[in-house]
């Protein structure tokens, strides 16, 4: 009986020691997930210290290169100005046709770099996607009715200019005989 005895205490020990080790294992092992949650934590400040010092570089240079365009168109502006004034009417007839080249083109750019936006869809989840599909779509939509009125404008003006031309080749056609059966010469 006393072997059993010693036998179960001998148990009871090994017991206890194989709890305490594993009380010591599992301590350490939560120190070791609160450490690594700490520097995930200091890890993502410094992320987002990062990106927001990233996202006020890129709006500083944004601003900095719209102050620069606004410059230099403001320069061109004057630039022109002062050509235009410098020129007589028979230069100015002939350089007209590059220079009005040259602001449509400007304008054309413009208008392009207004209307095309950026599309950062990689950060964002389903719905959000959805949402911005559907504003595109809308976009889309609006252009096209834009589009279809540009159209609609600009064939009535197109038809009203033929009939306008008609009008005044008439006119025309009518003064021209009545000046002659006048006596009248141009």
């Amino acid at each position: 009986m006393e072997k059993d005895l010693t036998e179960l205490q001998t148990l009871i020990e090994a017991h206890f020691e194989s709890r305490k080790k594993e009380e010591e294992e599992l301590l350490s092992l939560t120190d070791r997930i609160d450490k690594r949650r700490s520097e995930r934590a200091d890890q993502m400040k410094i992320r987002a210290e990062r990106e927001k010092e990233r996202q006020n570089k890129l709006a500083e240079e944004k601003n900095r290169k719209e102050e620069e365009e606004a410059k230099k168109k403001a320069d061109d502006d004057a630039k022109k100005k002062k050509v235009l004034a410098s020129l007589n009417f028979s230069g100015y007839k002939q350089n007209k046709g590059g220079t009005k080249k040259q602001t449509e083109r400007e304008k054309k750019r413009k208008v392009l770099s207004d209307r095309r936006k950026e599309l950062n869809v990689d950060h964002m989840k389903e719905d959000k996607l959805r949402t911005k599909a559907n504003e595109l779509w809308e976009w889309i939509q609006q252009l096209e009715a834009e589009k279809f009125e540009l159209q609609y404008k600009y064939t009535k003006q197109k038809y009203e200019i033929t009939v306008l031309r008609n009008r005044v080749s008439d006119h025309q056609k009518i003064s021209k005989t009545s000046r002659s059966k006048r006596g009248l010469r141009k």
